[in-house]
């Protein structure tokens, strides 16, 4: 048996039918699939959960991460650490899969070998039209590079803590989870002697000036140097100390809302320093709301030009900075945390709830 684990957030329903009509569609059904809902605005979530009526052998797995980072690999981890069956494939929503997919998975199976496979990208049009597999028209194809697409033996990826959940954002947790295995000793292959899964076009999400929606600027930058990182030191196991594939619970996350401390900071330097380095670090078992202002004397002319004639003065920090610590804090200390996080630059504010 093979679970298939596919992750989600705020897909079209049309791209979300197309995958599972063809994993429904397959000539060998000996299979599952673990479709986990990491976090989606309550109109797709709606919508997808009244589309598993239709999906049966699909089971759903909802988080309630709305309001923090996209987290791949703390998605799959979750499938993962419930998985029974022998081998487990990581998928993509976007993907249309040839109807013989799960057949051609079955010759891979290997306990000292993984296999992630090429794919066909599909354009604009070609991804609005309904046909059969081999007639769709491929716009191009992925290369060596592109690690996504793996079928994997459980008891291996679970020996390696399963896929890294540092990497928040999109991007490098496939590569990373290779390069562990590849330090391990475990074999890699590509394979691309012929295509099996077809990839829909979807619009790029980018975050606008009004959403609210956690952003950190410099994330794709630090996953690249980390997993550089990762190359050089021949790390195996990820995760540690933590635990990994937590499943958030949905009581964790409505005691949110009552906090046993607020606190109301500004963007003063010695305020969002003391508030990281020591009170978030150093409260235990209780709910904190802290909302992020900007000082009263933030760009003041009379503090201006004390700084300018050397005297004692106020520091401050850009939104755009505080929120990038912020988030790199919880990234690397409170990743497990239940927390909800919103930043509007519009207002110049940030809003953060955290269990700790």
């Amino acid at each position: 048996m093979i679970t298939i684990a596919i992750t989600y957030r705020n897909r079209d329903q049309r791209i979300v039918e197309n995958c599972l009509d063809s994993l429904k569609n397959q000539s060998n059904l000996a299979f599952k699939v673990v479709l986990i809902d990491y976090g989606s605005e309550e109109s797709y979530a709606f919508s997808l959960n009244k589309l598993m009526v239709d999906y049966p052998f699909v089971e759903l797995i909802s988080c309630p991460v709305r309001k923090q980072l996209w987290n791949k690999s703390r998605a799959i981890n979750i499938a993962l650490k419930q998985c029974a069956s022998d081998y487990f494939f990581v998928g993509d929503i976007d993907m249309i899969f040839h109807k013989d997919f799960i057949e051609k998975l079955e010759q891979f199976k290997n306990k000292d070998e993984v296999t992630y496979f090429q794919v066909g990208f599909l354009d604009q049009e070609e991804s609005k039209k309904n046909k059969a597999f081999n007639e769709y028209k491929i716009n191009h194809f992925s290369g060596k590079e592109a690690t996504g697409m793996t079928l994997y033996a459980t008891t291996v990826l679970k020996s390696i803590n399963g896929y890294n959940e540092f990497y928040h954002g999109w991007g490098a947790e496939d590569t990373d989870v290779h390069i562990r295995l590849q330090n391990k000793k475990v074999k890699v292959n590509f394979y691309k002697d012929d295509i099996y899964m077809l990839h829909q076009w979807h619009p790029k999400a980018y975050r606008t000036k009004s959403s609210l929606e956690p952003f950190h600027s410099q994330l794709e930058r630090i996953n690249y140097q980390y997993i550089r990182q990762i190359q050089k030191t021949n790390i195996i196991d990820a995760n540690t100390p933590f635990n990994w594939g937590m499943l958030p619970l949905n009581l964790d996350y409505f005691n949110l809302n009552k906090p046993d401390y607020d606190f109301l900071i500004t963007n003063e330097k010695n305020d969002i320093q003391a508030f990281l380095s020591g009170t978030i670090l150093n409260l235990k078992d209780v709910v904190v709301h802290v909302k992020i202002v900007n000082h009263l004397l933030y760009k003041s002319l009379k503090n201006e030009v004390k700084r300018v004639m050397g005297k004692k003065h106020y520091q401050f920090l850009s939104f755009n900075t505080i929120n990038d610590a912020i988030l790199l804090t919880i990234i690397s200390s409170l990743r497990n945390q239940p927390y909800e996080y919103e930043y509007s630059k519009l207002e110049q504010t940030i809003n953060l709830k955290i269990k700790l």
